[in-house]
């Protein structure tokens, strides 16, 4: 086999499917509803992106030592991938929550606008679902999902997988 099917590879892999899955129960925790769609959505709790380059890292740590070069640049990229994902992949999906906001009240000011000035203002807004990014919670325990996958993992293969 390659390097392709290394340890740090599988440790992210799993890591990236746990979190992905997590985020169903959580928001049924949350709010008594499932959301299956959530499997493949983007953003959420965890950050799965975090919980990848975390236990990518982690495994590369293990392997190759913590003084080791691609240790370093994993690490690096790591912290370019959830700096990313709190920035500007937060900030694009509250963009998109607002023209989205914008789109959806003007809509309803067409059709409705003798009533409009009576309503609540929370009856003109609704709940939008956008998620592209995520919150500093949310990348914090995506990276550390991500770091205790890598470390069970190993600890349960006794190793590197080969």
């Amino acid at each position: 086999m390659t390097d392709f099917f290394h340890f740090s590879f599988w440790a992210a892999l799993v890591a990236i499917i746990f979190a992905q899955f997590i985020k169903i129960p959580i928001l049924y925790v949350a709010t008594r509803k499932w959301d299956w769609s959530l499997f493949t959505s983007t953003g959420g709790m965890p950050s799965s992106h975090s919980a990848a380059v975390t236990a990518l890292t982690t495994g590369i740590g293990i392997e190759e030592g913590l003084d080791s070069p691609l240790f370093a640049v994993s690490c690096v990229f790591a912290i370019i991938v959830m700096f990313d994902a709190t920035g500007v992949r937060f900030q694009a999906g509250e963009q998109a929550r607002v023209l989205n906001d914008l789109v959806k009240d003007f809509n309803r000011f067409v059709s409705e606008a003798k009533i409009w000035p009576q309503k609540e203002e929370s009856e003109k807004r609704r709940e939008l679902k956008e998620l592209l990014g995520h919150k500093p919670v949310e990348v914090f325990f995506g990276g550390l999902s991500g770091v205790i996958i890598a470390l069970v993992l190993h600890a349960i293969t006794d190793g590197p997988i080969t």
